[in-house]
């Protein structure tokens, strides 16, 4: 499936991914093997060039790159875990502009603050003054920003190519034997590995171990045509501040380059992580969410009144039971790593905890105790 098929279906979001992979055959035998091709698996993938020079590097990726999760996400830059801060996590947000800054990755990353947004507890200064479900307003700021996910995808994965590693796109790993040696099974062939990440996040659960860790969901989010400056004021928009409520109903947002703003919400509920395919954001469920977002944006404040929108999409994300994200060792083998369910925090952390992997995986750090899938061989 191309990623102009995946995006069709999904709706388009407001940035591109312009990287293209070099053509390269499937290698019978690597060093490191990366399944999944979002900002955790691209992240990985560079940093194992940089961290084991003279290994061989292989990522695998499905569809496109960037074609689930990472390049459906709204961009909004958060610290810590959707569960807050975890031991040994360190400072994500300064993680994140140092891989950045190393990798040489340019993704318009813009760090001025997050507003938390809430109908009590206002701050007597809140630029913020909504009408939704009660008077929405600033309660309090927290770090974190935006970042352009398209820009960030291509990034990484010329950071990751540039240093070596061969990257297969459209390319699904069927399979995974444990026995002896690690095998993936990829499009009829086998490629031995000594050591893998699973990056595949809300998709391929059974491969990673994660079916009954995890919940797949789909969440969605549109964009206006850009705003004047006036308007963005009216709104307590113009410092280029993301929001997101800590109360319900759920609404996040973010302000684009071209003036334009972001608004998300809903979420719709999966049984089966293969139901991601065939999900259609013209029709049924996804339709009826989108149809209720923009009436309710239009009904925040007299300046959205009237606003029209540019972009309809939405994108998958995987809810870690606990909320707080796997990083662990697989249920059969410590030879592989799994990395996901970043819970809607996915955009900074996936970066970090992808360099994290890959120093694991070269024996030069432990992964954290935060849960684990099963007990590794």
């Amino acid at each position: 499936m191309s990623r102009s098929t995946l995006n069709s279906k999904w709706g388009i979001p407001p940035w591109q991914i312009d990287f293209h992979p070099a053509s390269a055959p499937i290698p019978a035998e690597v060093d490191f093997a990366v399944v999944g091709g979002g900002f955790t698996g691209l992240s990985a993938a560079a940093a194992l060039t940089r961290l084991a020079p003279g290994k061989s590097v292989a990522l695998f990726e499905s569809y496109s790159i960037g074609a689930a999760s990472s390049g459906h996400t709204g961009g909004m830059t958060l610290a810590e875990t959707a569960v807050g801060d975890l031991p040994g996590l360190g400072d994500v947000l300064a993680g994140f502009s140092a891989a950045l800054t190393e990798l040489s990755v340019d993704c318009d990353p813009r760090l001025p603050g997050v507003w938390e947004v809430a109908r009590s507890g206002a701050l007597p200064d809140s630029p913020i003054s909504w009408n939704d479900s009660g008077i929405l307003r600033a309660v309090k700021q927290v770090p974190g920003g935006t970042i352009d996910p398209g820009k960030l995808v291509s990034g990484l994965a010329r950071a990751a190519e540039n240093g070596g590693a061969r990257i297969f796109e459209n390319t699904p790993v069927e399979k995974l034997d444990f026995e002896d040696s690690l095998r993936l099974h990829v499009s009829g062939s086998t490629v031995r590995a000594r050591a893998v990440l699973l990056a595949t996040n809300a998709m391929s659960l059974e491969l990673s171990g994660l079916a009954d860790s995890a919940q797949p969901k789909f969440t969605l989010a549109i964009a206006t045509e850009p705003l004047n400056a006036v308007q963005l004021d009216d709104l307590g928009l113009s410092s280029e501040k993301p929001f997101y409520t800590v109360d319900f109903p759920y609404l996040w947002g973010r302000l684009l380059p071209n003036g334009g703003v972001i608004f998300g919400c809903g979420l719709v509920h999966l049984t089966d992580w293969r139901e991601l395919m065939d999900l259609d954001i013209s029709t049924g469920e996804p339709a009826k969410l989108i149809g209720r977002l923009e009436h309710r944006v239009r009904g925040l404040h007299p300046a959205l009144k009237n606003i029209q929108f540019t972009n309809r999409w939405g994108g998958p994300i995987l809810i870690a039971n606990g909320w707080r994200p796997m990083f662990s060792y697989h249920p059969m083998c410590r030879k592989a790593i799994v990395l996901g369910g970043y819970s809607g925090h996915g955009v900074a952390l996936s970066v970090y905890l992808g360099r994290w992997a890959a120093e694991a995986l070269c024996g030069r750090r432990e992964l954290p105790d935060w849960n684990s899938v099963g007990e590794g061989a």
